[in-house]
């Protein structure tokens, strides 16, 4: 159950990371996959940024915890982080996105996030 644990929680930083180096540098095609499109040249631009500055930033901070302070630290932390894709599931569909998108996307990973959480909490 360790590796499970750990190489889940790995992957999921490591999406982060991704998730938000898609937003700097394919801002428009990351708001689409996101559920609410958005036009990085006009007001949006920021969002998209902040937006990939901050899955970037969970994602770093994530690999950090499990690497400095262990299995615990990220457990919790994971915690915390589940409530962004559930919120993002609320955005979603406040915003004209589709419930496929709010729901196969943002809460399933609320979901994965948890489940990840709960193995690091057994570890």
């Amino acid at each position: 159950m360790t590796v499970t644990a750990y190489t889940l929680a790995v992957l999921l930083d490591l999406f982060c990371v991704f998730l938000g180096y898609r937003f700097w540098f394919q801002p428009g095609p990351a708001a689409a996959g996101y559920g609410v499109p958005a036009d990085p040249r006009g007001d949006a631009g920021a969002y998209l940024s902040i937006k990939g500055l901050r899955d970037g930033t969970f994602g770093l901070l994530g690999l950090v915890l499990l690497a400095a302070a262990g299995a615990r630290a990220e457990a919790w932390f994971m915690v915390c982080v589940a409530l962004v894709p559930l919120v993002d599931t609320v955005i979603v569909l406040r915003h004209g996105g589709t419930k496929a998108v709010a729901f196969g996307i943002h809460l399933a990973t609320a979901i994965v996030v948890l489940i990840s959480a709960g193995l690091l909490f057994a570890v």
